[in-house]
């Protein structure tokens, strides 16, 4: 997900934390999600899934009591003097999805709400038992779920990726996460985020500086490959894989996080993105396009190896849509002076980065054959609905940078304006916009999807349509627990 994701982590308002220690004012009941495993036979399982909502949204408190550990973008120094200390006194509550948060399931479907209350946006991941994630190995596979993202605006990304995160959200790592993956621990993504509370089972406490009235940084980041499946809104989209050097979860400081310097880090930050709009092709994604985003639609992505095998080494990521029963293939790209490419190859993204003048950060953290490594290990499905204090979401809807000029290749992402995507305006104007991801299939290649017809869809050269079928309450008032909230520095491309 731009950055943080994809750049990673995301504009989100309310008191948040990666809490260590388990809490017992609200019980914690994961919403249930069914998802489908596919085979090349053409058969579908069910599968009994659930979400489960990330730590740094919940509400962190004194341990066998009810006093705030952070409230606004402060730390209790009493309760958190040290990193140790903190994660001792600490408790992370359990959560009240819909109330709170805005969060529904129902069957195969999941919808994030923007606003609930005083709470901005969610992040959750799937589990596979209450106490673990389900981890993917993508690797000559297909991944494919529906989206309906109609009511979701300019400045908004309802986003699905994958994060190279410990399937126990690091409880058998680190002695002080006494939570895990029950309770949402263990986010890292390719923008090293530092507005993690809690990050290796220690507060981030030190040096915390105040980034928003809610929010804030500490001098503790964390790092892992990271591969953006989707980062939307009705009016652009982008798929962005985002390399790291180091495998697995890593806690950064200085500039291992790439920050000052953005392009000093252990990560990708920008990613090697196919945006439709970016790439020359203004017709494609958008209401009444294409793909039209004023309807549910399918999207599929598929990860091909050199030798088609799910031990090969990563070559291509292929992007198809499926709406009213047509497959849409991907559109082409139409800049000067590059190749009509209509997926992400190596080949595609050195093009891209030569032609728009970007620094190679991708090639640099080991392109796709690092992502593809980071898959064969296994990778954690992220979803989540978030604003951009950070960028404004300009770099996925808009011209980016806003002072340059939109001519110059690279630099329009979508027809939203500059001026537009300010998180106190989106939050406003648009509290009810949402995001639903349901229909959730993985499976071979060719397995997933099924369609009547071919489209185009702007000339890509993906034409083959499948035919396969897919057959509590708390015991504390509610003015106790202060509302959640972090901020998501996750976009991609510069």
């Amino acid at each position: 997900m731009f950055p943080t994701a994809a750049l990673t982590s995301f504009a989100f308002l309310a008191v948040a934390v990666r809490g260590q220690q388990v809490g017992t004012s609200t019980a914690e009941n994961h919403p249930a999600l069914s998802w489908q495993t596919c085979t090349t036979g053409g058969s579908c399982t069910t599968n009994s899934g659930s979400v489960v909502l990330d730590a740094n949204w919940r509400w962190l408190h004194s341990v066998g009591g009810y006093t705030n550990c952070y409230t606004g973008n402060e730390w209790d120094t009493t309760l958190c003097p040290d990193a140790v200390t903190c994660a001792e006194n600490c408790a992370l509550d359990g959560a009240d999805y819909s109330g709170t948060y805005g969060i529904t399931a129902s069957g195969d479907a999941l919808t994030l709400q923007f606003v609930t209350g005083s709470n901005v946006g969610s992040r959750v991941y799937l589990l596979a038992d209450s106490s673990t994630y389900e981890m993917f190995q993508v690797l000559n596979k297909e991944f494919t779920f529906d989206v309906d993202l109609s009511n979701l605006p300019c400045g908004l990304n309802g986003a699905l990726y994958f994060s190279e995160m410990d399937a126990d959200g690091g409880l058998a790592k680190y002695s002080g996460n006494k939570a895990g993956a029950a309770y949402g621990t263990g986010y890292c993504d390719s923008q090293c985020p530092r507005d993690l509370k809690f990050i290796n089972g220690e507060g981030n406490v030190v040096n915390w500086t105040s980034t928003s009235a809610n929010s804030g940084t500490g001098s503790y980041g964390s790092c892992c490959n990271e591969m953006d499946v989707w980062e939307a809104n009705s009016i652009s989209s982008a798929y962005t894989p985002h390399p790291c050097s180091v495998s697995g979860q890593t806690r950064c400081t200085g500039d291992q996080c790439g920050s000052p310097d953005r392009y000093a880090g252990i990560c990708d930050p920008d990613g090697c993105d196919f945006n439709s709009y970016r790439m020359g092709d203004t017709t494609f994604y958008g209401p009444g396009k294409t793909v039209d985003t004023s309807s549910k639609f399918t999207v599929v992505t598929q990860f091909y190896t050199n030798d088609n095998t799910t031990t090969g080494t990563l070559s291509e990521i292929r992007r198809l849509y499926v709406q009213n029963g047509v497959v849409i293939s991907n559109s082409k790209v139409n800049i000067p002076g590059m190749t009509a490419y209509d997926s992400i190859t190596s080949d595609y993204c050195d093009a891209q980065k030569t032609i728009f003048g970007n620094t190679d950060s991708f090639d640099n953290q080991g392109g796709l054959t690092a992502m593809g490594e980071a898959f064969a290990q296994g990778v954690v499905l992220v979803m989540s609905v978030w604003d951009d204090y950070a960028a404004e979401m300009l770099w996925l809807d808009s011209d980016y940078p806003a002072t340059a000029d939109a001519s110059t290749p690279g630099v329009a992402r979508g027809t939203c304006a500059t001026t537009s995507g300010v998180p106190s305006q989106v939050e406003s104007q648009s509290p009810g916009s949402s995001v639903t991801f349901s229909n959730i299939k993985f499976g071979p290649i060719g397995s997933t999807y099924t369609g009547t017809s071919s489209s185009s869809g702007g000339g890509g050269s993906t034409t083959t349509t499948s035919t396969v079928k897919s057959s509590s309450s708390s015991s504390t008032p509610s003015s106790t627990a202060t509302a959640p909230g972090a901020t998501q520095t996750h976009y991609g491309q510069w």
